[in-house]
């Protein structure tokens, strides 16, 4: 006869019952200590024949699982925490004992800054569990007299933050900025520019909330404070970006084993170097999202984001979620919405994911040779600006649902081992089309070059190129950006080629002026005069070194400025990406998706212009 094993509920063994369980025959039921239950908590033994019987050590044995299973059926709870504060107090005697043998150097104070962070989290964790308190953004129902003056009395709360902010922030700007950089003016008619066309062409100019407007800037100018103009706040985005770069490092060790060291180390080719940090960066995060610390950590962005902008919760939760994943992966944390959102909400969900970038391809990117501390922070401070330019561009004008931020997607493996091995073979699909992508883009951006040179060439025009077109079409938007004059059409050529093309493409152009500049500064520190190096066009020559500087070097701020404007995944090819994957999770709204992404495309692009504008306001060179 075959197996089978049936499920069935008994008394407790502290009620007179044995702890042996039951199996079925076609005879009924018989004694058989196959299936345990203690505390309606079962665990059953499978069967392999009705005539099996324990006997000598097959008995003990029996005996052994049954004793241990009901323990932890009875004191399983107890079990685990006691565990927990063992490793609690080992970690606690470590730390204890590392700040007493070394103290003083950086990795003391990272371990301290990241017990801090973690006893901080641990006692927030303890506290709402023992309370049962939990931080609410949405006021309960209330009488409807009661709630009109509570309305009223928020409203007049919220224009007269708002109108402090706005004093205090124009006052910092021409005191501490202005009056020193008078020439950084023209980003402050850059962000003017920008919201007033987008006012004027907005969806429904008359139901614009100013809102999440202003306090998505305002959120985003507070962020580029801190990080761009205070010395501390520079050097502690600094020290998080070598973090990051060393973390991301970490992926050599696997590229290396399979590639060898010659080709990962000594030639650092593309394929060799810079894909297999997509690999190592998405399986991190597959693990993370699997510990659930990916969903609380975006939950609290969410939350914070909502309560600053009044936003809903799903467009909040997607918005935050795009700082650390991509556009395609961000939308599934908030796929139970999805189907019941409004047009605005989709349309800032779009936004959200065109206007920032995935943790992985900025591991990438940091690998070019980009600065990390003003990637990272480039991508934090367009989390709120998607949303801002978002609202303006397409406000609400429909009656939004009830959401609630517990409703987010969860990781379906069932163990860290099966998480890491998902988040390897998801990697391989990112990492094929970023290879293929880049391929095809370089190969038809040749092409292109080559009939545009051809075309030139017959009327008399040398070296007409997309890259040249682009350098005189984009030029308003990098000169209102704040970029130093003589780098115009570098920038501009660079945002062109992340429009038309890929932010991949944009960012590898910027590391070669980057490492352009290292190179020219390196060889004037050596040599100490202005006549040793040359201009030829564009270029620079450096004649004791026999090399010569590709499209020459920008200025630091100009180097920044780019930076933040080229942080996002606005661009025509990501429009088909975006529409099929979100059009994957949600098929009814496809004609919803299609009618605003080209919308959301130019939304996404001007909130990457609009950081590039704050950027080039408040930057400050500490390295001089």
């Amino acid at each position: 006869m075959d197996s089978e094993v049936t499920s069935i509920e008994m008394k407790p063994a502290s009620q007179g019952v044995t702890n042996l369980g039951y199996r079925s025959t076609e005879n009924g039921l018989s004694d058989h200590p196959d299936s345990v239950q203690h505390n309606s908590v079962k665990f059953e033994i499978e069967e392999n024949s009705d005539d099996e019987v324990y006997t000598g050590c097959a008995r003990v044995a029996n005996k052994i699982q049954t004793g241990v299973v009901g323990t932890l059926s009875k004191h399983g709870s107890k079990i685990k925490l006691l565990f927990k504060l063992v490793l609690l107090l080992l970690y606690f005697a470590y730390f204890g004992y590392a700040m007493y043998y070394r103290f003083g150097d950086e990795g003391s104070i990272r371990l301290l800054v990241c017990t801090i962070l973690g006893v901080l989290i641990l006692l927030l964790y303890t506290f709402n569990r023992l309370s049962g308190f939990k931080f609410k953004f949405s006021s309960e129902e209330r009488s409807l007299s009661k709630e009109k003056k509570i309305k009223k009395i928020k409203r007049h709360t919220g224009r007269f933050l708002m109108l402090a902010v706005f004093i205090a922030l124009a006052a910092y700007i021409i005191y501490d900025v202005l009056l020193d950089y008078p020439q950084n003016a023209i980003s402050v008619a850059g962000l003017a520019l920008y919201i007033i066309i987008f006012y004027v062409f907005s969806k429904n100019p008359a139901k614009v909330k100013w809102r999440p407007v202003f306090w998505g800037f305002a959120l985003q100018y507070i962020f580029a404070l801190v990080i761009l103009r205070t010395s501390w706040g520079y050097q502690a985005f600094q020290w998080l970006g070598d973090r990051v770069t060393e973390f991301l490092n970490y992926s050599n060790a696997g590229a290396t084993f399979l590639f060898g060291d010659i080709l990962v180390t000594t030639y650092s080719l593309f394929a060799f170097r810079v894909l297999p940090v997509v690999v190592y960066f998405y399986t991190v995060t597959s693990v993370l999202y699997y510990l659930g610390v990916m969903q609380v950590i975006v939950k609290k962005m969410g939350m914070f984001l909502s309560f600053c902008l009044g936003t809903s919760p799903a467009e909040s939760l997607n918005a935050a979620g795009n700082i650390f994943v991509g556009m395609t992966e961000a939308p599934l944390m908030i796929q139970p919405f999805l189907k019941d959102m409004t047009k605005s909400e989709l349309h800032a969900v779009m936004t959200g994911g065109f206007a920032t970038i995935a943790g992985s391809v900025l591991g990438a990117y940091i690998n070019f040779g980009v600065p990390a501390n003003h990637l990272i922070t480039a991508s934090v401070m367009s989390a709120p600006a998607a949303l801002a330019i978002s609202k303006l561009a397409y406000p609400e004008t429909e009656r939004t649902r009830k959401q609630d931020f517990d409703k987010m997607g969860k990781s379906k493996d069932r163990n860290v081992i099966e998480a890491i091995s998902s988040g390897a073979s998801n990697s391989v699909k990112v990492v094929a089309a970023i290879a293929v992508n880049v391929m095809a883009f370089l190969c038809v951006l040749e092409f292109v070059n080559m009939t545009l040179d051809w075309f030139g060439d017959r009327v008399g025009v040398d070296g007409l190129s997309f890259q040249l077109i682009c350098s005189y079409v984009f030029y308003p938007i990098a000169y209102f950006m704040g970029t130093d004059v003589s780098d115009c059409r570098k920038v501009a050529e660079l945002v062109g080629i992340k429009t038309f093309t890929n932010e991949f493409l944009a960012y590898k152009e910027l590391s070669v002026l980057i490492a352009n500049k290292k190179n020219f500064t390196d060889y004037t520190a050596q040599w100490n005069s202005s006549a040793d190096w040359y201009y030829q066009g564009d270029d620079i020559v450096l004649p004791y070194v026999n090399q010569t500087l590709k499209k020459g070097i920008m200025s630091g701020k100009s180097e920044v400025i780019a930076t933040y404007a080229l942080c996002g995944f606005s661009n025509i090819g990501s429009m088909g990406i975006f529409l099929g994957g979100m059009s994957a999770l949600v098929p009814s709204r496809r004609g919803d998706l299609a009618q605003i992404v080209v919308r959301a495309m130019v939304a996404g692009n001007v909130a990457c212009f609009l950081t590039g504008c704050i950027a080039g306001l408040l930057y400050k060179d500490y390295n001089t």
